[in-house]
């Protein structure tokens, strides 16, 4: 099928996904509403039912700056309300004077009660306030069973949409040259690994490209990928140019502050 060719393999399966629910929504004139999409998910849902004149998409993830959202697709006379994409905010209570918690540490205790990620939206960290949302058919049972996070107890405390933590995504923007695309290479050069270090962690599992764990090092990146290094951060390749006349790639690339 010709669609598919404008996707990498592994995006196959949720291509199909989302055909299915166009296909739902076009048949029955339902609405279907997804769980929580990474932005590359997002950007596939549009591709595949941005130009249809039965169905449209909508996304909201619980706040205007978020990378997380769930999809809202329906007949053209519908259309959503905040409500209608049923997501809850909670704010994480702990003794923040003597424990100090992270991204990760959350993220884990979420995925510790045997709910899919796709249940949850963005986790919001900064200083010592922590805020998540999750999918409100999910969210009595989160607030039961979230006791502890790490070593520390932890009370959640339900939240109005509307007093989301504001935070803003800035990039450190930079141009460098790879010797080819591989995940690998543009690892080294957007981090300042050593490439040995870089295919390590690769193959560790330890990488994500578009919000996937990639463990191959020869993965070719593209423009627009997002790449994250545990422990090292997120970057984004911006614009890809080349390769040059000593056959080097010439990469946009930014790093997250």
């Amino acid at each position: 099928m010709e669609l598919y060719q404008h996707f990498r393999k592994e995006e196959h399966p949720f291509i199909d996904q989302v055909l299915e629910w166009k296909e739902m929504v076009s048949r029955q004139y339902v609405p279907k509403l997804t769980d929580f999409l990474d932005p590359r998910e997002q950007q596939i849902v549009q591709s595949i039912v941005g130009g249809a004149e039965d169905v449209r998409a909508f996304f909201f993830g619980g706040a205007p700056f978020v990378e997380r959202k769930r999809a809202f697709l329906a007949p053209p006379y519908i259309e959503p309300e905040e409500s209608d994409y049923r997501i809850a905010l909670f704010a994480v209570r702990y003794p923040a004077k003597f424990v100090s918690l992270e991204h990760r540490d959350v993220l884990g205790a979420l995925m510790s009660l045997g709910l899919r990620r796709g249940k949850f939206g963005d986790i919001l960290v900064q200083d010592e306030e922590i805020q998540f949302f999750a999918a409100a058919e999910v969210a009595d049972y989160v607030r039961l069973h979230v006791e502890t996070i790490g070593k520390a107890p932890v009370a959640l405390e339900p939240l109005p949409l509307s007093a989301a933590m504001p935070l803003a995504e800035t990039w450190e923007e930079g141009t460098v040259t790879v010797s080819s695309l591989r995940l690998d290479a543009v690892l080294a050069q957007a981090f300042r690994l050593a490439r040995e270090k870089a295919r390590a962690l690769v193959e560790s599992g330890l990488v994500k490209v578009n919000w996937k764990v990639v463990d191959k090092p020869d993965f070719l990146c593209g423009p627009g990928d997002v790449l994250s290094a545990r422990g090292f951060g997120r970057c984004k390749l911006f614009s890809v140019e080349g390769p040059t006349k000593k056959e080097r790639w010439l990469v946009r690339i930014g790093r997250q502050k």
